[in-house]
């Protein structure tokens, strides 16, 4: 697997959206409220917002970065990423190390 470059933090689109950390807390949700969040594995998604507020996952109301970590220790090897996508704010943050979620792109988001 290859490590994506980690960049430095700051703001995207919009001053007022919050900074956007070049780590990820065990807290933090994935999710948006309008936009894209997804948990990924090699690529393939393993967990959405939409899904999630549903209970499809079976994840109640949404993951969290530790739940998504505890799956990410069942299968180290793998290349885990967090996809945060919103108006005038989008993260994207790839596991690096056991509890280690690296910012490794930003932007403007959408809208």
């Amino acid at each position: 697997m290859e490590f994506m470059k980690p960049i430095e933090g700051g703001h995207g689109g919009c001053l007022n959206c919050g900074e956007q950390t070049e780590l990820l807390h065990m807290d933090n949700i994935i999710a948006v409220g309008f936009g894209y969040a997804a948990l990924t594995r090699g690529g393939e998604e393993v967990y959405n917002e939409i899904d999630g507020e549903s209970d499809a996952n079976g994840y109640g109301n949404n993951m969290t970065v530790l739940q998504a970590e505890e799956l990410a220790l069942k299968e180290p090897d793998s290349d885990w990423r967090i996809h945060l996508v919103a108006p005038l704010s989008e993260r994207h943050y790839q596991r690096q190390d056991v509890g280690k979620w690296v910012l490794y792109e930003k932007g403007m988001g959408f809208a």
